[in-house]
């Protein structure tokens, strides 16, 4: 029997009559299977008649946090998260077999294939036969041949017979089980014995208890995706003792803050994981991440949609007190086979961070879109600056940097410090460091012989050709136009040629510099800076739209 506390709260309910709806489980509507909470509360409520279940809805389509006129029954995530729902309304869920029955072994009827149609142009109904569907109805009509099956969001919540799993599907290697009703890692493992070949295992959206227990050696698991399944590290490296031969891991929006070795400063063991993906997550302090440092065979570290707000690659000293049980220094470098780091979306904003990157051994794919340092509008740097300052990069953000665009960027990126070396010369070289490598590479000579000093003036005055192409959709059909117009030229004197150019009236003109293997346009918005000082080259593009 369930009592009132002194704070108007229910405690201690009593659900010995639906065993079924026992705290924690996860449930679904009985309509709609994508409608996915989790049991918080069995037992009556007040002012109403039977036997209740209180909800948290994972989408927070709910009614209230889990009080109802003024009685606390349970603590909802957010305060309209959670209901109240009679039993008969809800679904505990089904086993894998009927899921794969279902999925794979139901054929259709012939009112659903006659609602497969278009209508023509009269409005008359086309019947539409699936291209190679009874090649595909062949398929599905013998499941021991099936290598791979897909049941999402069909409440699968347990294993089922293992023996008639295995009798079924004998020969399944991929398995996606994402936004089922799976809680406890000894279903999870009950489905994996059952299916010995199995080697890659999607379980997003399955919010799994924290006590890894009842998981056997998967053998033959490689890829293993756990995102949003409220997972932590702790159980991560509970799991790694099960996962010997796991080479990708995908813990995509578990909001993990930390990364908590078991037995070390490092985190120790998976031997054969090359790739780890950590999107999404609430990390902030990149002393966190270098805690995965000393994974051998890491190659892929994803990290995008993170809070990071700089990186850095650890000094001799603090590689020594973390690999002091390593034979060599040489042997236990960090990252050491890292060639692919996705940083896309964080809070980087200083050049020393993108100057680190140059320390990883094997790094050649960098992903920077969407940090501030990336930026130009927040005073970020644009793609050919990058490009110069990552020495051994081959990829940057998803885009190929080819020879060509390598040594135009290198040059332009030189020449534009040359323009600002008469400012702040020392600091300027400290925050550039390949600068005087690049100049002496290319063998570009100095012609900053002093402020005002002919070789200046001579840089100031060289003209530069640029294409202009308009792209407003307001200004009609305009050919590009090339001009040949002095580097110093700021923006807005730019914009104001731009109005004369193309002839543009009443409308305020926006510059965007498209440069060679990015994806999209850097926006020129400072109008005092010079082209030369956004690095705005030689047979340069720049688009003109309109103020929006």
């Amino acid at each position: 029997m369930q009592s009132s506390s002194a704070h108007g709260e229910i405690s201690d309910p009593d659900n010995s009559e639906l065993p079924e709806f026992r705290i924690g489980r996860r449930v679904h509507s009985a309509g709609d299977s994508r409608r996915i909470g989790t049991v918080k509360y069995v037992g009556p409520v007040q002012g109403y008649s039977g036997k209740w279940v209180g909800v948290d809805w994972d989408n927070g389509d709910g009614k209230h946090d889990g009080s109802l006129n003024g009685v606390r029954y349970f603590q909802a995530a957010s305060h309209k998260s959670a209901s109240f729902v009679r039993p008969h309304n809800l679904s505990t869920g089904i086993t894998l077999l009927q899921a794969l029955e279902i999925r794979y072994q139901t054929t259709s009827s012939k009112e659903e294939e006659d609602e497969m149609y278009v209508l023509s142009a009269s409005n008359r109904r086309v019947p539409v036969e699936l291209l190679g569907k009874n090649k595909i109805l062949d398929k599905l009509s013998r499941p021991e041949e099936l290598t791979s099956a897909s049941v999402p969001y069909l409440g699968v919540s347990s294993a089922g017979p293992p023996c008639q799993i295995s009798a079924t599907v004998p020969n399944l290697q991929e398995l996606d089980l994402t936004g089922n009703l799976l809680s406890e890692w000894e279903e999870v493992g009950a489905i994996c014995e059952a299916l010995p070949p199995l080697a890659t295992l999607n379980l997003t959206n399955n919010f799994l208890v924290h006590d890894v227990v009842g998981l056997p050696q998967l053998k033959n698991v490689r890829i293993l995706v756990l995102n949003n399944t409220c997972i932590n590290w702790m159980q991560i490296e509970t799991l790694k003792h099960s996962l010997p031969v796991i080479e990708e891991l995908h813990l995509m929006g578990n909001k993990l803050e930390a990364i908590t070795p078991s037995s070390s400063v490092t985190v120790q063991g998976f031997d054969s994981l090359r790739l780890l993906n950590l999107d999404g997550n609430c990390i902030t302090d990149w002393n966190e991440i270098l805690k995965l440092s000393q994974l051998r065979s890491l190659e892929q570290l994803y990290l995008n949609k993170n809070s990071l707000k700089s990186i850095w690659y650890p000094d001799s000293d603090k590689v020594h007190e973390q690999i002091n049980h390593c034979e060599s220094v040489d042997n236990c470098r960090p990252f050491q086979n890292l060639h692919c780091l996705l940083l896309g979306g964080n809070n980087i904003e200083d050049v020393a961070s993108v100057d680190s990157l140059n320390y990883f051994p094997s790094l050649t794919d960098v992903r920077l879109y969407g940090n501030p340092i990336t930026d130009p509008g927040k005073g970020g740097i644009p793609r050919f600056v990058l490009i110069a300052c990552l020495a051994k990069v081959v990829m940057l953000n998803g885009s190929e940097v080819n020879p060509r665009e390598r040594k135009d960027s290198e040059i332009r990126f030189v020449r534009l410090v040359m323009s600002k070396l008469h400012d702040h010369t020392q600091e300027i070289l400290q925050l550039y460091p390949r600068f005087l490598e690049l100049k002496k590479f290319h063998g570009i000579e100095d012609e900053r012989p002093s402020i005002g000093g002919p070789g200046f003036q001579k840089m100031a005055s060289g003209l530069i050709s640029i294409t202009l192409k308009c792209v407003g959709a307001s200004f009609g059909e305009k050919p590009p136009m090339t001009k040949k117009l002095p580097a110093t030229t700021t923006v807005g004197k730019l914009k104001i040629l731009c109005e004369t150019f193309f002839k543009l009236k009443s409308v305020k003109p926006k510059l965007f510099l498209q440069e060679e293997g990015s994806p999209l346009p850097t926006l020129l918005d400072d109008d005092m800076a010079s082209l030369i000082e956004l690095g705005v080259g030689n047979e340069s593009t720049i688009h003109v739209d309109e103020e929006s």
